[in-house]
């Protein structure tokens, strides 16, 4: 009854109810054994109290009892509540004194520490166990290595790791992880390379997997000493995909390689990279990370900028939307010009904008800082910082890479097309076309392709003629258009020329420029439809590739002669071929030649020559093949066939990281030209990053929106000048007079009176002072005298 009495105290937690039981069992002239005591202690330490769960135990050893290993233990646990390692490690002390064994007390000591949140106490006891020769268990070896892996604890960890190697359980992959997580984010880039080297070539429970490559890209990536680990980086994503049919990337694999490509400035491979984690929900979040790491996103964006690839960037803009992620302060720096991602991609780059007003500099300087100290520097100062002050540079491993103009990435694009379709011509010459080509087409398409591409890659910069080798005609076409006199002798013409040339290079204004003339070039219809069958459309086709390797036909493949005409299949050209290769047809040919030495003249018979000067001719004819060989390679045909033969190849190889990780959009990307560079092209795409930029809560400078506006201007396009102001105006800006009289004017030239009178009416709702020079422009001459009458 009194035990019964004594549990149920225990169990609700009630020591004052448990020393009341105890003392009417000592009131009857009971003698409390071992589990009365054990009912005791557990009472203490159910509420909390580990020091009168303590003094019970004492009390239970001055009585001479030998408590119970369960008592140890509660007493154990509760000390391990309050994080107290020393009280813990002196009860297994006790226990062992009395002959008990302490492996559960110690598991349980070790596990509430963990739960308790005191790890290193935890770490410290089960190492001093394991020395002590306790054996842990499965679990808690797993939670300890991971437990000190997060805190980044390199040594507990290979400790806790070679004690359970002791007690016959060797490491798995999740305990590689766990030291090369450590190892990454201590920024030891070669001792993961190692650790990894020696997973590669265990056994199948410990070879790598999809974290293990994370944190070893990771350690390459954030890598601070050492110098470039690009290569160390690409090496180990060929070895990932070479072994994809048993690890796939997840979406953090993706991150830390858009990062690590971005962080090195190679752009064609983060932006694939880019495109495969954009598949995934919530890609781009993940990719910002709150902006640390060097904030990985905004510097994916200033790199496509950077390059000129809007394209692109608009499209990372457009998942950004989807992913309700804003776009972070780091992606819209202000450049020196006053212009941000909106708009530092249009010629002319390092310009700054015309707002139609003068800008105090002085005023300017002293708002930036510049007599405190604080302001933004482009370079280093005098007093010997030598350090890059660049914002942009800031993140990068190196540097930011060099501004390019959309214009020149569009005209780069093309050429590299154009120099992959040259490839092709050169590898599959006439069986790239079809039907209907031969090889004097081959080379004439070559030849206007290599044309065409040094037409779209050279910038032709046009420049006035020189005054003194013009015609008079000419002199005064040049003096007329610029609305000054054109009569006077030749002489007077040409000073008259020169120093308008003068004023305009004086004054920043563009020379006067005759009209250009468009020279039409004749079209070959039959040659542009063999253009147009032209395309990349099989060169990232793997499947294309392996038929062609194992010798099946494909859809683009098919045989001609050497007069380019197609062949059937069962031609009499191929049937001859057929026997020739068989051995046949050898007597015709022995007895066409006989008929020919018959009927024709008798040859001189040349002396014979000794056996000597034979041998030496053959073997100098024997050099001249090898060397014939040595020089003239084997055709791709030829290459795929010694591959097979010799089996150093065979399709299983044939793969690439398209096929490996499921990326089927790339078989769509790169097939067709990429477009041409155009003003409305380049306007329409501003306008898009824009908007887009105003949706995801950046905001445009004033620069910005006068060099879009200025764009449309050079297209021109009325239109978008209308919808350029209006964005202008709702940000809150206002340019100067002379940029709304040019563009007024300009819209009056272009016979758009409607959009010059929406230009004004804006202005008028946008509280902008309307000059009357603008509205005497706008408003036709009827309405003053009506007005007057």
């Amino acid at each position: 009854m009194f035990l019964e009495s004594l549990m149920i105290k225990a169990r609700e937690g009630d020591p004052f109810g448990a020393e009341e039981v105890f003392s009417d069992m000592l009131a009857v002239g009971l003698n409390p054994g071992p589990r009365s005591f054990h009912g005791l202690v557990v009472s203490y330490s159910r509420s909390g109290d580990a020091e009168g769960a303590l003094h019970a135990l004492k009390r239970e050893l001055n009585s001479g009892h030998i408590p119970l290993q369960e008592t140890f233990t509660c007493v154990a646990c509760s000390f391990a509540s309050i994080g107290n390692q020393e009280q813990g490690e002196q009860l297994l002390a006790a226990m062992e004194h009395y002959n008990l064994s302490g492996r559960v007390t110690w598991l349980s000591f070790v596990e509430d520490l963990l739960q308790a949140g005191y790890l290193k106490e935890a770490t410290d006891t089960f190492l001093k166990g394991s020395k002590g020769g306790y054996k842990g268990t499965d679990e808690l070896y797993d939670t300890l290595v991971e437990k000190n892996a997060e805190i980044g604890h390199h040594a507990n960890c290979i400790n806790i790791l070679r004690f359970m190697e002791y007690t016959g359980r060797n490491c798995k992959t999740s305990h590689y992880n766990a030291l090369l997580r450590i190892e990454a984010n201590l920024g030891e880039a070669d001792v993961a390379l190692e650790r990894f080297e020696d997973m590669r070539y265990c056994e199948e429970d410990k070879k790598p997997d999809t974290e293990t490559y994370n944190w070893l890209f990771q350690s390459q990536v954030r890598c601070s000493v050492g110098g470039d680990r690009i290569q160390q980086m690409i090496d180990l994503l060929g070895l990932m995909v070479e072994d994809y049919k048993r690890v796939q990337p997840n979406a953090k694999t993706y991150t830390i390689l858009v990062e690590g490509f971005t962080k090195y400035n190679i752009v064609d491979e983060a932006i694939r990279h880019f495109r495969a984690l954009s598949k995934i929900p919530g890609g781009t979040r993940l990719l910002h990370n709150n902006g640390e790491h060097g904030d990985p996103l905004s510097l994916y964006l200033r790199l496509l900028c950077l390059h000129g690839k809007t394209d692109d960037m608009m499209e990372a803009l457009e998942i950004m939307e989807k992913d309700n992620q804003p776009i972070p302060k780091r992606a819209m720096i202000v450049n020196r010009k006053g212009r941000t991602l909106v708009t530092s991609w249009i010629e002319p780059l390092q310009q700054e904008a015309d707002l139609g007003f003068e800008i105090d500099y002085i005023a300017r300087y002293v708002a930036e800082g510049g007599l405190t100290g604080t302001r933004q520097r482009w370079s280093p100062s005098l007093s010997g910082n030598y350090f890059p002050v660049n914002p942009d540079n800031e993140g990068f491993r190196y540097a930011a890479p060099l501004e390019i103009s959309f214009k020149s990435e569009c005209a780069e694009a093309r050429a590299s097309y154009t120099i992959e379709l040259i490839k092709k011509l050169d590898r599959d010459g006439v069986s790239a076309f079809g039907s209907g080509a031969t090889e004097d087409d081959v080379q004439i398409i070559k030849e206007k392709l290599r044309k065409d591409m040094l037409a779209e890659s050279i910038q032709q910069v046009r420049k006035p003629k020189a005054a003194s080798k013009m015609l008079v005609s000419e002199l005064k076409e040049e003096l007329e258009a610029q609305g000054l006199p054109s009569d006077g002798t030749r002489p007077v013409l040409y000073q008259r020329v020169q120093k308008s040339r003068r004023i305009n290079r004086a004054r920043n204004r563009p020379l006067w420029l005759p009209p250009e003339v468009e020279v039409t070039e004749e079209v070959d219809d039959r040659l542009e439809k063999l253009l147009s069958r032209l395309n990349l459309k099989n060169e990232n086709n793997t499947d294309y590739w392996k038929k062609r390797f194992l010798g099946e036909s494909t859809e683009d493949e098919v045989e001609y002669t050497q007069n380019g005409e197609l062949i059937d299949a069962d031609s009499d050209a191929e049937v001859s071929i057929r026997k020739r290769d068989d051995g046949e047809g050898e007597e015709e040919v022995e007895e066409e030649t006989g008929e020919l030495e018959d009927g024709g003249d008798e040859e001189e018979v040349e002396p014979p020559v000794m056996l000597a000067s034979q041998l030496m001719q053959k073997e100098e004819a024997l050099e001249t093949q090898q060397t014939d060989d040595h020089y003239f390679e084997f055709n791709l045909e030829e290459q795929l066939e010694d591959l097979k033969r010799f089996k150093l190849f065979s399709v299983d190889d044939m793969f690439t990281i398209a096929d490996a990780w499921g990326w089927t959009w790339e078989k769509d990307i790169g097939v067709h030209w990429p477009e041409k560079w155009s003003k409305e092209r380049e306007v329409t795409l501003g306008m898009k990053v824009m908007n887009k930029v105003i949706d995801l809560g950046g905001i445009p400078t004033i620069g910005d929106c006068a060099m879009l506006l200025r764009a449309a201007m050079r297209t021109p396009w009325p239109e978008a000048i209308v919808n350029i102001l209006q964005q202008t105006h709702k940000l809150g800006y206002v340019f100067g007079n002379p940029i709304y009289d040019e563009v007024v004017t300009l819209c009056m030239n272009l016979d758009e009176r409607e959009a010059a009178i929406a230009i004004v009416t804006d202005m008028e709702d946008t509280g902008v002072n309307v000059p009357d020079e603008i509205l005497d422009k706008i408003l036709p001459e009827e309405s003053f005298s009506e007005d007057e009458g």
